[in-house]
């Protein structure tokens, strides 16, 4: 047994919160941790993939874990093959997202594999904007495919066509056959997500390198800044809400926008006017596809995007507004964001010998090239994909309702995909045969005893890491987006033990110092909680979260790294940041009083 000071918990150590025991049958057995795997397990190191999972996953929402960590590791480990690391693997523990960088740690290995990936990865690089616009391409046309799935319910009969036309097969196929093309384009959409992600983030971490080695004492901060000034649709979303919220002060409309209440009854007011025509017709004219925008990050079902809850985007109008009448400016400090970085970058360029200028000048060039993506590339995958996918999955939880195999739509997200798939068969054989679906009582008692399972586990926050530390973090997805490196890994440990300390340390993520009252926000639906002045911290921030730094003076999360989207949100509306601290949601409970560093990466508690 190792020395439990150096190393986090092991999966068989982590014990199931009171009413979850047996938690692990809800999942595939891939994805938790099996007897016979142990041994390779416990000398691992496996850290929360909080950012993407803030809450338990529901076995059918287990999907996503399985797609996500494919399509990360069949790109960076055998298409573009990064050197030094393979995939991420993923285990689940008390239904929350484990994941576990596997590093390659042969020097005669990581030579040959830099080999192939100097080839791939520079075609991409050569061809980049080219191959950018193929991929928009090619997600857009997922999209309209999924959204092309029909899940329709079962007819006592066959229609007529079926005889007419001599189809030969029956309708009930198309909700097998379309299942699966829903749960294929799913893992599809996921090879596409990381088809370019990881050369993102590579050519920033040569860049990243290659300032360190020149000026050793530059902080990791000043080197993002350097490439600060996302444009592009990442930021469309909460453009589209600033400008409708100067609509609405140009209007004098705004008055009906900034009074709390249900939003289709404020959204009925407006119509009372010409001009609150005028502004309602706007609104709805950005919904598609602009509000097709999760509130979180779209991999739970019961996530919402601002078109299925309006208050959320008329609410992110209302903080603008108020800033508006008090004469501030709310647009997005772009050309100021521009000039900074042009600055900062000219004055470092400026200390380099002759001979270093050129490889730096290409280096930036490359980073600034990319860096769109690294944001823009989620507007597709995670908003309007997801968007779609979880519509067509609540089509087909209508259809199993309405056949009478469940007793609600959410009893579907008790099931995996596998047992679905199964459940699925089920309900069109025995409709085909005229006879009840055995499903109907297998289901009905196991979902029953899940609902309290997941109750469970949603009632307490993920552990930071299990197993062994690293003795180095190589993977670029771990550093980059996640903010695991070998320091913080470390840090954990140490703190790990603490108990209730008064400080805590993470990666300084957005310039600023600042002291303010904590708001803890553990779901989106919390965010109407923020008040003017306050702190909020949060396993991780959303994009779609961007209206809310607009009240409040600063952010801390758990997970992040420099080039996480609550990193680049925040040093592109000048918010500090301190991510990565791995226990702050567990730490920091609402109205206590915090001082946070966005220079040294610190939350000192004040009022201990």
């Amino acid at each position: 047994m190792t020395d439990r000071s150096k190393r986090f918990a092991f999966f068989h150590e982590a014990k199931a919160p009171a009413g979850a025991e047996g938690w692990e049958r809800m999942y595939p057995y891939f994805l938790t941790s099996q007897p016979e795997g142990r041994p390779s397990e416990d000398q691992r190191f496996w850290f929360a993939d909080s950012m993407h999972w803030s809450r338990a996953v529901h076995p059918f929402d287990s999907i996503g874990a399985e797609a996500v960590y494919y399509g990360c590791g069949v790109n960076g480990a055998r298409s573009i093959v990064l050197p030094a690391a393979l995939g991420l693997d993923v285990r689940m523990v008390n239904g929350y997202v484990y994941i576990c960088p596997m590093p390659v740690t042969d020097p005669a290995e990581i030579e040959r594999r830099l080999g192939i990936f100097q080839e791939r990865a520079g075609h991409y690089y050569k061809n980049w904007d080219h191959l950018y616009a193929q991929w928009k391409e090619k997600m857009t046309v997922v999209v309209r495919r999924m959204k092309a799935l029909r899940f329709e319910p079962l007819p006592e009969i066959e229609p007529i066509e079926v005889v007419t036309e001599g189809k030969g097969r029956s309708v009930s196929w198309d909700l097998v056959e379309n299942y699966h093309r829903l749960v294929n384009d799913f893992f599809l959409v996921w090879q596409y997500h990381f088809e370019m992600l990881g050369l993102g983030y590579g050519a920033y971490l040569v860049f990243f390198d290659l300032c360190k080695r020149a000026f050793p004492e530059i902080q990791d901060q000043t080197i993002a800044r350097m490439v600060a000034g996302v444009e592009g649709i990442a930021f469309r979303p909460d453009d589209e809400l600033r400008r409708l919220a100067k609509l609405a002060v140009e209007l004098q409309v705004d008055a009906g926008l900034t009074v709390r209440g249900d939003a289709d009854d404020m959204l009925a007011g407006l119509r009372a006017t010409p001009a609150g025509v005028r502004w309602v017709e706007a609104f709805h004219a950005v919904r598609d596809p602009w509000f097709n925008y999760f509130a979180e990050y779209g991999f739970l079902h019961d996530q919402e995007t601002w078109n299925q809850n309006l208050s959320i985007p008329l609410q992110g109008i209302a903080r603008y507004i108020e800033l508006l009448r008090a004469g501030e400016d709310i647009d997005r400090p772009i050309a100021k964001l521009h000039e900074d970085r042009d600055e900062i970058a000219a004055e470092y360029r400026a200390l380099l010998a002759p001979e270093e200028v050129g490889p730096f000048d290409e280096a930036l060039a490359l980073s600034r090239n990319v860096f769109p993506y690294i944001e823009e590339h989620n507007i597709y995958v995670e908003h309007w994909t997801h968007s779609v996918f979880w519509e067509k999955v609540r089509d087909l939880a209508g259809v199993f309702v309405k056949a009478g195999f469940f007793q609600q739509e959410s009893d579907l997200y008790h099931l995996n995909r596998f047992e679905l798939d199964q459940a699925l068969f089920d309900m069109v054989e025995s409709w085909a045969i005229g006879v009840p679906a055995r499903g109907v009582q297998h289901w009905r008692g196991e979902i029953a005893a899940r609902r309290k399972i997941m109750a469970a586990l949603r009632s307490t926050t993920a552990a930071p890491a299990y197993g062994m530390p690293p003795s180095e973090v190589t993977d670029p997805f771990a550093i980059m987006n996640y903010g695991v490196t070998t320091e913080r890994v470390q840090e954990w440990l140490s703190q790990s033990g603490e108990g209730a300390s008064s400080r805590l340390q993470g990666i300084p993520a957005s310039p600023g110092v600042v002291e303010g009252v904590v708001r803890v926000i553990r779901h989106e639906d919390e965010l109407s909680q923020l008040q003017p002045g306050e702190i909020l911290v949060a396993a991780i921030t959303a994009p779609s979260w961007a209206s809310a730094f607009s009240t409040i003076s600063g952010v801390v999360t758990d997970i992040g790294g420099m080039m996480s989207h609550a990193a680049i949100v925040c040093r592109e509306y000048g918010m500090p940041a301190v991510v990565s601290t791995g226990f702050a949601t567990a730490r920091l409970e609402s109205g206590q009083r915090v001082r946070i560093d966005g220079y040294k990466g610190t939350v000192m508690l004040m009022d201990a």
